[in-house]
């Protein structure tokens, strides 16, 4: 499985790649919208954790771009904003089962990651 994680908090990214390859899971990470384009284009993604707020490309853009290039990828949204409109928008677009808030639990994105393919495993 290979995963793009994109957050424009790049501590964030750079260590939950590292998490997830501890886990072998193949992680890349990016820290703009359009950097993740860039990457999507040229490598084959599974999943993709996204975002809801960034500069120039939210979360919710970037899904829209890339499901109509790559229409069986999965998505998972985060945000460090525990609103109830971030809360709404995400669980709108990914379902209420794949939306994460921020600080994220390596377990519980593990739980997402696993649903999103069926897989029991955690």
């Amino acid at each position: 499985m290979r995963v793009l994680l994109v957050d424009d908090e790049e501590e964030l990214v750079v260590t939950l790649a590292e998490r997830l390859s501890l886990r072998d899971i193949d992680a890349d990470w990016a820290v703009s919208g359009e950097d993740a384009l860039r990457m999507a284009a040229e490598k084959h993604y599974d999943l993709a954790v996204l975002d809801m707020k960034m500069p120039k490309m939210n979360g919710l853009q970037l899904k829209a771009e890339l499901e109509k290039r790559f229409p069986a990828m999965h998505f998972i949204f985060l945000t460090g904003h525990g609103s109830e409109e971030d809360f709404e928008a995400g669980a709108s677009e990914a379902g209420e089962g794949y939306y994460l808030i921020k600080p994220v639990n390596i377990q519980e994105l593990m739980a997402k990651i696993n649903a999103a393919f069926g897989t029991g495993e955690e």
